[in-house]
Protein backbone atom coordinates (compact mmCIF):
# COMPACT_ATOMS: atom_id res chain seq x y z
CA UNK A 1 0.00 0.00 0.00
CA UNK A 2 2.73 1.92 1.03
CA UNK A 3 3.76 2.00 -2.92
CA UNK A 4 0.41 2.99 -4.06
CA UNK A 5 0.75 6.27 -2.27
CA UNK A 6 4.26 6.98 -3.69
CA UNK A 7 2.94 6.00 -7.27
CA UNK A 8 -0.34 8.65 -6.42
CA UNK A 9 2.39 11.27 -5.36
CA UNK A 10 4.25 11.12 -8.10
CA UNK A 11 1.00 11.02 -10.28
CA UNK A 12 -0.35 14.23 -8.47
CA UNK A 13 2.77 16.24 -8.62
CA UNK A 14 2.84 15.60 -12.56
CA UNK A 15 5.46 12.95 -12.86
CA UNK A 16 5.48 10.48 -15.92
CA UNK A 17 4.64 6.61 -14.49
CA UNK A 18 5.56 3.58 -16.30
CA UNK A 19 2.72 0.91 -17.29
CA UNK A 20 3.87 -1.04 -14.86
CA UNK A 21 3.08 1.53 -12.45
CA UNK A 22 -0.20 2.79 -14.05
CA UNK A 23 -1.18 -1.24 -13.81
CA UNK A 24 -0.32 -1.02 -9.75
CA UNK A 25 -2.61 2.15 -9.45
CA UNK A 26 -5.71 0.37 -11.52
CA UNK A 27 -4.88 -3.44 -9.68
CA UNK A 28 -4.78 -1.53 -6.45
CA UNK A 29 -7.38 1.02 -6.27
CA UNK A 30 -10.07 1.50 -3.30
CA UNK A 31 -12.30 4.14 -2.40
CA UNK A 32 -9.78 5.84 -0.11
CA UNK A 33 -7.92 6.41 -3.04
CA UNK A 34 -10.27 6.90 -5.24
CA UNK A 35 -11.44 9.66 -3.14
CA UNK A 36 -7.80 10.97 -2.99
CA UNK A 37 -6.93 10.80 -6.76
CA UNK A 38 -10.65 13.02 -7.40
CA UNK A 39 -9.61 15.73 -4.96
CA UNK A 40 -6.76 16.17 -6.57
CA UNK A 41 -7.95 16.08 -9.97
CA UNK A 42 -11.14 18.43 -9.10
CA UNK A 43 -8.16 20.87 -7.57
CA UNK A 44 -5.97 20.78 -11.03
CA UNK A 45 -9.02 21.07 -12.98
CA UNK A 46 -10.30 24.47 -10.77
CA UNK A 47 -6.51 25.63 -11.16
CA UNK A 48 -7.20 25.50 -15.14
CA UNK A 49 -10.88 26.31 -15.64
CA UNK A 50 -13.26 27.03 -12.17
CA UNK A 51 -15.78 25.60 -11.38
CA UNK A 52 -16.98 25.66 -15.28
CA UNK A 53 -18.51 23.23 -16.96
CA UNK A 54 -18.41 23.83 -20.78
CA UNK A 55 -21.60 22.52 -23.19
CA UNK A 56 -21.08 20.83 -26.47
CA UNK A 57 -24.30 20.51 -28.95
CA UNK A 58 -24.28 17.05 -30.04
CA UNK A 59 -25.44 16.25 -33.48
CA UNK A 60 -26.05 13.08 -34.30
CA UNK A 61 -25.91 13.42 -38.42
CA UNK A 62 -26.41 9.67 -39.30
CA UNK A 63 -26.18 5.69 -38.09
CA UNK A 64 -25.30 4.35 -41.55
CA UNK A 65 -21.53 3.18 -41.24
CA UNK A 66 -19.78 1.20 -43.51
CA UNK A 67 -17.96 -0.37 -40.51
CA UNK A 68 -18.57 -3.64 -38.51
CA UNK A 69 -17.04 -2.51 -34.97
CA UNK A 70 -17.76 -5.89 -33.00
CA UNK A 71 -19.42 -3.37 -30.14
CA UNK A 72 -21.41 -0.59 -32.30
CA UNK A 73 -24.95 -0.75 -32.17
CA UNK A 74 -24.94 1.28 -35.74
CA UNK A 75 -22.63 -1.20 -37.01
CA UNK A 76 -23.42 -2.07 -40.91
CA UNK A 77 -23.61 -5.88 -39.91
CA UNK A 78 -26.49 -4.71 -37.44
CA UNK A 79 -30.27 -5.64 -39.66
CA UNK A 80 -31.79 -4.49 -37.07
CA UNK A 81 -30.74 -0.50 -37.01
CA UNK A 82 -33.57 1.94 -38.40
CA UNK A 83 -30.87 4.15 -40.81
CA UNK A 84 -31.57 7.17 -41.42
CA UNK A 85 -29.14 10.49 -42.33
CA UNK A 86 -29.43 13.85 -41.66
CA UNK A 87 -29.87 16.65 -44.74
CA UNK A 88 -27.62 19.85 -44.94
CA UNK A 89 -30.67 22.07 -44.01
CA UNK A 90 -31.51 19.39 -40.58
CA UNK A 91 -28.50 20.18 -39.08
CA UNK A 92 -28.57 23.64 -40.06
CA UNK A 93 -31.38 23.74 -38.02
CA UNK A 94 -30.13 22.07 -35.42
CA UNK A 95 -26.84 24.58 -35.00
CA UNK A 96 -29.49 27.82 -35.35
CA UNK A 97 -31.53 25.94 -32.73
CA UNK A 98 -28.54 25.34 -30.15
CA UNK A 99 -27.24 28.82 -30.85
CA UNK A 100 -30.27 30.53 -29.65
CA UNK A 101 -30.39 27.78 -27.00
CA UNK A 102 -27.03 28.84 -25.81
CA UNK A 103 -24.73 26.57 -27.30
CA UNK A 104 -21.31 27.54 -29.04
CA UNK A 105 -19.84 24.54 -29.70
CA UNK A 106 -21.69 22.28 -32.10
CA UNK A 107 -20.32 18.67 -32.07
CA UNK A 108 -21.26 16.44 -35.81
CA UNK A 109 -20.95 12.83 -35.17
CA UNK A 110 -21.60 10.09 -36.98
CA UNK A 111 -21.07 6.50 -38.39
CA UNK A 112 -18.17 6.33 -41.60
CA UNK A 113 -21.31 7.23 -44.30
CA UNK A 114 -19.56 7.52 -47.67
CA UNK A 115 -22.60 10.07 -48.15
CA UNK A 116 -20.53 12.69 -46.49
CA UNK A 117 -18.26 13.83 -49.01
CA UNK A 118 -15.41 16.43 -48.31
CA UNK A 119 -17.65 18.74 -50.89
CA UNK A 120 -20.54 18.04 -48.74
CA UNK A 121 -19.06 18.62 -45.07
CA UNK A 122 -16.81 21.65 -46.89
CA UNK A 123 -19.82 22.89 -48.06
CA UNK A 124 -21.58 22.15 -44.44
CA UNK A 125 -19.07 23.49 -42.48
CA UNK A 126 -18.35 27.23 -44.63
CA UNK A 127 -22.45 27.49 -43.76
CA UNK A 128 -22.39 26.65 -39.95
CA UNK A 129 -19.75 29.12 -39.54
CA UNK A 130 -21.30 31.50 -41.83
CA UNK A 131 -24.63 31.63 -39.67
CA UNK A 132 -22.35 31.49 -36.40
CA UNK A 133 -18.61 32.91 -36.58
CA UNK A 134 -18.53 32.77 -33.11
CA UNK A 135 -18.76 29.02 -32.54
CA UNK A 136 -16.75 26.24 -32.87
CA UNK A 137 -17.20 23.01 -35.01
CA UNK A 138 -16.16 19.77 -33.40
CA UNK A 139 -16.05 16.61 -36.16
CA UNK A 140 -16.48 13.20 -35.20
CA UNK A 141 -16.53 11.09 -37.91
CA UNK A 142 -14.07 8.72 -37.75
CA UNK A 143 -10.99 7.71 -40.18
CA UNK A 144 -9.78 9.61 -42.93
CA UNK A 145 -7.15 10.46 -45.69
CA UNK A 146 -5.15 13.17 -44.30
CA UNK A 147 -6.01 15.39 -47.57
CA UNK A 148 -9.77 14.89 -46.10
CA UNK A 149 -8.89 15.86 -42.89
CA UNK A 150 -6.83 19.14 -44.33
CA UNK A 151 -9.98 19.98 -46.47
CA UNK A 152 -12.59 19.95 -43.27
CA UNK A 153 -9.82 21.87 -41.23
CA UNK A 154 -9.40 24.30 -44.04
CA UNK A 155 -13.27 24.84 -44.17
CA UNK A 156 -13.54 25.64 -40.91
CA UNK A 157 -13.52 22.53 -39.01
CA UNK A 158 -11.62 23.28 -34.86
CA UNK A 159 -11.73 20.48 -33.55
CA UNK A 160 -11.62 16.82 -34.44
CA UNK A 161 -12.56 13.29 -31.94
CA UNK A 162 -12.00 9.97 -32.81
CA UNK A 163 -11.46 7.50 -29.71
CA UNK A 164 -8.06 5.03 -30.27
CA UNK A 165 -10.34 2.69 -28.72
CA UNK A 166 -7.39 0.93 -27.17
CA UNK A 167 -3.37 1.25 -27.40
CA UNK A 168 -2.92 -1.95 -27.31
CA UNK A 169 -2.91 -3.59 -30.89
CA UNK A 170 -3.99 -6.96 -30.12
CA UNK A 171 -6.55 -5.60 -28.17
CA UNK A 172 -7.68 -3.65 -30.76
CA UNK A 173 -8.13 -6.38 -33.16
CA UNK A 174 -10.25 -8.32 -30.93
CA UNK A 175 -12.70 -5.14 -31.17
CA UNK A 176 -12.30 -5.01 -34.59
CA UNK A 177 -12.95 -6.95 -37.76
CA UNK A 178 -10.39 -6.48 -40.76
CA UNK A 179 -10.04 -4.25 -42.54
CA UNK A 180 -10.12 -1.46 -39.73
CA UNK A 181 -6.45 -1.20 -38.32
CA UNK A 182 -4.66 0.07 -35.06
CA UNK A 183 -1.78 1.12 -37.27
CA UNK A 184 -4.54 3.54 -39.24
CA UNK A 185 -6.16 4.68 -36.35
CA UNK A 186 -2.82 6.10 -34.79
CA UNK A 187 -2.36 7.61 -38.18
CA UNK A 188 -5.21 9.42 -38.31
CA UNK A 189 -4.74 10.56 -34.76
CA UNK A 190 -0.85 12.01 -35.47
CA UNK A 191 -2.17 13.66 -38.92
CA UNK A 192 -5.28 15.42 -36.89
CA UNK A 193 -2.39 16.61 -34.93
CA UNK A 194 -0.19 17.94 -37.54
CA UNK A 195 -2.96 19.59 -39.33
CA UNK A 196 -3.99 21.64 -36.32
CA UNK A 197 -6.93 20.72 -34.80
CA UNK A 198 -7.70 20.27 -31.36
CA UNK A 199 -7.43 16.14 -30.86
CA UNK A 200 -9.82 14.33 -29.06
CA UNK A 201 -8.73 10.42 -28.54
CA UNK A 202 -10.44 8.27 -25.64
CA UNK A 203 -11.15 4.57 -24.92
CA UNK A 204 -14.21 2.30 -23.34
CA UNK A 205 -13.49 0.99 -19.92
CA UNK A 206 -14.57 -2.62 -19.25
CA UNK A 207 -14.30 -3.16 -23.21
CA UNK A 208 -14.38 -7.39 -23.71
CA UNK A 209 -11.24 -8.72 -23.07
CA UNK A 210 -9.54 -5.48 -21.39
CA UNK A 211 -6.91 -6.21 -19.11
CA UNK A 212 -5.61 -4.00 -16.19
CA UNK A 213 -2.42 -3.51 -18.60
CA UNK A 214 -4.35 -2.72 -21.75
CA UNK A 215 -5.71 0.40 -19.21
CA UNK A 216 -2.15 0.73 -18.60
CA UNK A 217 -1.34 1.69 -22.08
CA UNK A 218 -3.86 3.82 -22.40
CA UNK A 219 -2.69 5.93 -19.83
CA UNK A 220 0.35 6.13 -20.86
CA UNK A 221 -0.42 6.65 -24.38
CA UNK A 222 -2.17 9.85 -23.18
CA UNK A 223 0.14 11.03 -21.38
CA UNK A 224 2.40 10.35 -24.44
CA UNK A 225 0.32 11.76 -26.89
CA UNK A 226 -1.23 14.75 -24.39
CA UNK A 227 -4.74 15.32 -26.76
CA UNK A 228 -6.72 18.23 -26.32
CA UNK A 229 -10.12 16.16 -25.61
CA UNK A 230 -10.28 12.56 -24.21
CA UNK A 231 -13.31 10.97 -24.53
CA UNK A 232 -13.84 8.09 -21.68
CA UNK A 233 -16.83 6.40 -20.85
CA UNK A 234 -17.99 2.76 -20.02
CA UNK A 235 -18.47 -0.02 -22.22
CA UNK A 236 -22.31 -1.10 -22.44
CA UNK A 237 -23.33 -4.08 -24.75
CA UNK A 238 -25.82 -3.67 -27.24
CA UNK A 239 -28.27 -6.36 -27.79
CA UNK A 240 -26.98 -6.98 -31.56
CA UNK A 241 -23.92 -7.26 -31.53
CA UNK A 242 -21.30 -9.89 -30.86
CA UNK A 243 -20.60 -9.01 -27.31
CA UNK A 244 -24.07 -8.76 -26.45
CA UNK A 245 -23.65 -10.85 -23.33
CA UNK A 246 -20.63 -9.12 -21.94
CA UNK A 247 -20.66 -7.31 -19.36
CA UNK A 248 -20.69 -3.31 -18.98
CA UNK A 249 -17.78 -1.04 -17.69
CA UNK A 250 -18.47 -0.08 -14.09
CA UNK A 251 -19.05 3.79 -12.98
CA UNK A 252 -16.64 3.14 -10.47
CA UNK A 253 -13.63 2.35 -12.70
CA UNK A 254 -14.87 5.20 -15.04
CA UNK A 255 -15.00 7.57 -12.44
CA UNK A 256 -11.44 6.68 -11.59
CA UNK A 257 -9.42 6.97 -14.94
CA UNK A 258 -11.36 10.11 -15.23
CA UNK A 259 -9.31 11.31 -12.23
CA UNK A 260 -6.07 10.11 -13.56
CA UNK A 261 -6.01 11.45 -17.10
CA UNK A 262 -6.94 14.76 -15.10
CA UNK A 263 -4.13 14.44 -13.24
CA UNK A 264 -1.91 12.97 -16.45
CA UNK A 265 -2.85 15.99 -18.38
CA UNK A 266 -4.77 18.88 -16.25
CA UNK A 267 -5.70 21.32 -19.55
CA UNK A 268 -7.47 18.26 -21.07
CA UNK A 269 -10.99 18.58 -21.58
CA UNK A 270 -12.03 15.98 -20.47
CA UNK A 271 -16.22 15.21 -20.97
CA UNK A 272 -18.32 13.64 -18.69
CA UNK A 273 -20.43 11.08 -21.18
CA UNK A 274 -23.41 9.87 -21.86
CA UNK A 275 -22.86 6.60 -21.03
CA UNK A 276 -22.22 7.40 -17.61
CA UNK A 277 -25.42 8.84 -17.48
CA UNK A 278 -26.76 5.72 -18.87
CA UNK A 279 -25.94 3.57 -16.43
CA UNK A 280 -26.11 5.54 -13.30
CA UNK A 281 -28.98 8.22 -12.75
CA UNK A 282 -25.96 10.62 -11.63
CA UNK A 283 -23.63 9.53 -13.39
CA UNK A 284 -23.12 13.06 -15.26
CA UNK A 285 -22.55 14.46 -12.13
CA UNK A 286 -20.24 11.79 -10.49
CA UNK A 287 -17.53 12.32 -13.60
CA UNK A 288 -17.70 16.06 -13.10
CA UNK A 289 -16.97 15.18 -9.43
CA UNK A 290 -14.16 13.05 -10.60
CA UNK A 291 -12.28 15.52 -12.43
CA UNK A 292 -14.53 15.97 -16.07
CA UNK A 293 -15.30 19.17 -17.35
CA UNK A 294 -17.88 19.08 -20.47
CA UNK A 295 -21.13 17.64 -20.77
CA UNK A 296 -22.63 17.31 -24.38
CA UNK A 297 -26.26 17.57 -24.57
CA UNK A 298 -28.13 15.96 -27.58
CA UNK A 299 -28.63 18.67 -30.10
CA UNK A 300 -30.51 16.47 -32.91
CA UNK A 301 -34.12 15.91 -34.11
CA UNK A 302 -36.46 14.40 -31.80
CA UNK A 303 -37.76 12.01 -34.52
CA UNK A 304 -33.71 10.39 -34.69
CA UNK A 305 -32.37 10.57 -31.14
CA UNK A 306 -33.22 6.84 -30.09
CA UNK A 307 -32.06 5.69 -33.64
CA UNK A 308 -28.64 6.31 -33.01
CA UNK A 309 -27.96 3.53 -30.82
CA UNK A 310 -24.59 2.47 -30.43
CA UNK A 311 -25.58 0.59 -26.99
CA UNK A 312 -28.62 -0.37 -25.70
CA UNK A 313 -30.99 1.83 -23.23
CA UNK A 314 -28.53 5.09 -24.58
CA UNK A 315 -30.19 7.97 -22.86
CA UNK A 316 -31.17 10.77 -25.44
CA UNK A 317 -34.20 12.47 -23.28
CA UNK A 318 -34.51 14.35 -19.78
CA UNK A 319 -31.44 16.19 -18.98
CA UNK A 320 -29.51 14.49 -21.36
CA UNK A 321 -31.42 16.68 -24.16
CA UNK A 322 -30.46 19.88 -25.21
CA UNK A 323 -34.03 21.70 -24.56
CA UNK A 324 -33.59 20.56 -21.06
CA UNK A 325 -30.44 23.14 -20.53
CA UNK A 326 -32.00 24.72 -17.35
CA UNK A 327 -32.30 21.34 -16.14
CA UNK A 328 -28.46 20.36 -16.85
CA UNK A 329 -27.92 23.84 -15.04
CA UNK A 330 -29.37 22.52 -12.00
CA UNK A 331 -28.41 19.28 -11.56
CA UNK A 332 -24.17 21.08 -12.19
CA UNK A 333 -25.48 23.88 -9.87
CA UNK A 334 -25.99 20.77 -7.10
CA UNK A 335 -22.60 19.64 -6.76
CA UNK A 336 -21.17 23.24 -6.87
CA UNK A 337 -20.70 23.50 -10.59
CA UNK A 338 -21.73 26.20 -13.20
CA UNK A 339 -22.46 25.38 -16.51
CA UNK A 340 -21.29 28.35 -19.18
CA UNK A 341 -21.94 29.64 -22.65
CA UNK A 342 -18.93 29.82 -23.66
CA UNK A 343 -16.44 27.73 -26.93
CA UNK A 344 -14.89 26.15 -24.21
CA UNK A 345 -11.29 25.99 -26.09
CA UNK A 346 -8.41 24.08 -24.55
CA UNK A 347 -6.21 25.74 -22.58
CA UNK A 348 -2.99 25.44 -22.35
Amino acid sequence: MADLYALMDKLIAGESLTTEEYTLLIKERTPDTAARLAAAATEKRKAIYGNTVYIRGLIEVSNICKNNCHYCGIRAGNPNCDRYRLTEEDILSACAEGYELGFRTFVLQGGEDGHFTDERLTSLLRAIKAAHPDCAVTLSLGERSRESYQKLYDAGADRYLLRHETATKSHYERLHPAPLSFDERMRCLYDLREIGYQVGCGFMVGSPYQTDGDIARDLKFIEEFKPDMCGIGPFIPHKDTVFADFPAGTLELTCYLLSIVRLIHPPVLLPSTTALGTIHPEGREQGILAGANVVMPNLSPASVRKKYMLYDNKISDGAESAQSKAELQRRMASIGYEVVTARGDVKK
